[in-house]
């Protein structure tokens, strides 16, 4: 591709049909490819150093200072862009705000074998997340706090559904990001010394009275269906939120931005 050398402007074009085809879970998953929407989102996943396979641009958009920095790394990358108009984008674009630039890119898979952890490393683990909102909310959560990585435990969604992307504002290309199944977690986990918290309804211990210190885990469940019985375990120490009205838990997405900054507090620590 090259800026300025070719303008799309017909959304039945097979470029877009094909961007288009990424919203498919199956396509992602086929191609190793996803969609980034948003001229903040597009500029983090470069900093993330993603693959970039396809810029597309309307100019008229991309008016911001996010758009205005996130063309001066597509440069500096090397890579260049399609102009686009308008109609195009919206096309093109996964989210309801259109701010002028949507990326084709390859996200990087990291794998819980080359995950390198700091001497004293909070982790959190999220199992069968399937709301790609919610896994965005918690990886933006865990950027806020200062994780050192997220794991999704056999996850029901794809880490980089652009819904889960947009949702955390482009943050999980800034930390190790990655989904393995459970057992395979719970056994990395345990290989490398890190001590494993879990959020249930049903604990007696409130998470502002556990030890949130050291080299630690913090599980998760699905709403649904909560943490299954790989994590009732003695060496898991289980922790709850109080609920003082007729609910009876948080959304997972707001439980976690709890328990992680709660852990972060305990460790009296402001950088991550």
């Amino acid at each position: 591709m090259s800026e300025g050398a070719s303008s799309l402007t017909s959304p039945s074009n097979p470029r877009v049909k094909g961007v288009v085809r990424l919203r498919d879970r199956a396509e992602r998953v086929r191609t190793g490819l996803t969609v980034v929407d948003g001229a903040r989102e597009v500029g983090r996943a470069i900093a993330g150093d993603v693959e970039l396979v396809e810029v597309f641009v309307c100019q008229p958009l991309a008016t911001g200072d996010d758009a205005r920095k996130t063309l001066s790394a597509v440069a500096a990358a090397g890579s260049t862009w399609t102009e686009v108009s308008q109609v195009v984008l919206e096309k093109l674009a996964f989210g309801h705000r259109v701010d002028g630039i949507v990326a084709v890119v390859r996200p990087r898979r990291r794998a819980l074998a080359e995950l390198v952890l700091p001497t004293d490393p909070l982790v959190a683990v999220i199992e069968g997340v399937e709301k790609p909102g919610n896994l965005g909310a918690i990886v933006r959560s865990a950027d806020g706090a200062g994780l050192d990585a997220v794991i999704a435990a056999d996850a029901r969604t794809d880490l980089f559904n652009p819904n889960a992307i947009r949702a955390s504002l482009g943050t999980i290309f800034a930390r190790p990001v990655l989904a393995e199944a459970t057992a395979d977690v719970r056994a990395w986990l345990q290989a490398r010394g890190l001590r494993i918290v879990t959020a249930r309804v049903d604990a007696t211990t409130d998470y502002d009275e556990a030890d949130l210190t050291g080299p630690l885990a913090i599980v998760l469940g699905s709403e649904a269906e909560g943490l299954t019985a790989a994590w009732r375990d003695p060496r898991v120490t289980p922790i709850s939120i109080p609920m003082h009205g007729i609910a009876d838990s948080l959304n997972v997405s707001i439980a976690a931005a709890i328990l992680l900054y709660e852990a972060r507090r305990q460790r009296g620590e402001t950088d991550g």
